[in-house]
């Protein structure tokens, strides 16, 4: 029942982390906007029906029942036709109606006397303000999570602490998880070393990582090796002797195999002395918490850039036998649901817990600072597009002494958004599809 609970409570917070995170993306439209003059309407998160507003000002502020979203309405996003022009009568095309219904819809919304705090009068940059500031605070949250994540709880790092010493030697090809008799005594083993011991220093020289004692074991086949260890209070020195193995020499880039000029295996001596250690979470500076959210934004890119590919993997995952790719998009029913695993699984140290939610309510805002770049309407990059747009043709009629084209006319990728909007409805319902009846394992 507690895993249950616990299970639950990972998907609260996930939600919870995503309405914030939502209703601060809003809040970096609102406050521009404002600050501009533009007049808001509405500051909404959610969709659909409206289940609590209040009105302040001139603003409804309110929250709607499904919390996938949300948005800000300003008046007169899409400008007239034609300058000073009335709007034209109906039209047959089904795009066309969809376009005029769009002005018509910007139109409505502008009262006497609010002419000039419309968001298309705006200039350029103050519009590319308006509109980059959600994405901005997604960004600000993704630092901060990310932050807390890698400088407050840390990262998990192999320690010079050991958690087991094998007390025999298995070949490689036995399927034994116990030893037997007759098998010969582990190193590690035979020098007295035991679960739980710390090895400060290896030939003098001190030791902190696990990685550190895996190189000079490995460096040192049938070398012995002098230690100290720490035991509770004690400290003992010991001698530790690698076993000789050998092993095949593999392509650090292409990691293959690499063979000889007969085609045999090539091979190389290491050290073998048959220790595990302990994880454990280790603070990393400040330094590292930029370059972390730029590799995490990096790979969000990729993995937009490759979405078709993606989405066609993860469709074959769920209608056919193949596995989910853990490094694969996920809907937030699959977040959700991974960071509920993450929480209520008991043999995960809370701090690996904490590191591990914040990790991902900081990838989930990066997620959503890089899709809203996407420069398509009706994303923010598509009306940061428009701007920039504008701002090359009036630039060009300037430099070319022409006549002021005036505002770009977004309302006429209307039909281009509608197609986007069903686009992005149906990759969410297949990643939600996905996320139920296949998802992503990341715990084996």
């Amino acid at each position: 029942m507690e895993s249950v609970l616990l299970y639950l409570l990972g998907i609260v917070i996930v939600l919870v982390g995503l309405i914030v995170s939502i209703g601060l993306h809003e809040v970096g439209h609102l406050v521009p906007a404002k600050l501009f003059g533009v007049r808001v309407t509405q500051y909404m998160i959610g969709f659909g029906r409206t289940i609590w507003s209040r009105r302040k000002g001139e603003t409804e502020y309110g929250v709607k029942m499904i919390p996938l979203g949300g948005y800000i309405s300003m008046i007169g996003m899409f400008p007239p036709k034609q300058p000073g022009g009335a709007a034209r009568n109906a039209s047959t095309g089904f795009f066309d109606t969809l376009v005029q219904d769009a002005r018509e819809a910007s139109a409505d919304t502008i009262g006497a006397g609010d002419e000039e705090r419309t968001f298309y009068r705006l200039p350029f940059w103050k519009r590319i303000v308006v509109m980059l500031g959600g994405p901005f605070m997604n960004l600000v949250l993704a630092v901060l999570f990310i932050g807390i994540a890698v400088s407050g709880f840390g990262v998990p790092q192999q320690s010079s602490t050991l958690t087991s010493v094998y007390e025999c030697v298995l070949p490689s090809t036995s399927d034994r998880q116990s030893c037997a008799a007759g098998d010969p005594q582990g190193p590690a083993a035979a020098a007295g070393l035991k679960p739980g011991d710390t090895i400060l220093s290896i030939d003098g020289t001190p030791i902190s990582t696990f990685a550190e004692i895996s190189a000079a074991v490995q460096d040192s086949p049938g070398k012995p090796l002098a230690l100290e260890v720490a035991r509770g209070e004690q400290r003992l020195d010991l001698t530790l002797t690698p076993l000789l193995l050998e092993r095949d020499v593999v392509d650090a880039k292409t990691g293959k195999i690499e063979t000889n000029a007969d085609g045999s295996a090539k091979t190389h001596e290491v050290g073998f002395v048959g220790i595990t250690p302990q994880q454990q979470m280790v603070a990393q500076p400040v330094t590292t918490i930029l370059p972390t959210v730029g590799d995490t934004i990096a790979r969000t890119a990729n993995i937009i850039l490759n979405l078709p590919q993606r989405l066609i993997d993860v469709g074959q995952a769920a209608f056919g036998s193949g596995e989910r790719d853990p490094d694969g998009p996920m809907s937030v029913v699959g977040v959700g649901r991974v960071v509920g695993e993450v929480v209520s699984l008991d043999e995960i140290p809370v701090a690996s817990k904490a590191a591990t939610v914040f990790g991902i309510l900081g990838s989930l805002n990066v997620a959503l600072f890089v899709f809203n770049l996407i420069p398509l309407l009706p994303l923010d990059g598509g009306h940061v597009a428009a701007a920039l747009w504008e701002a090359i043709r009036r630039r060009f009629a300037k430099i070319f002494r022409r006549r002021d084209p005036g505002p770009v006319d977004a309302a006429k990728l209307i039909p281009l958004t509608f197609g986007v909007v069903i686009v992005l409805g149906g990759m969410s319902a297949l990643l939600v599809y996905a996320d139920i009846v296949k998802p992503v394992n990341l715990f084996g």
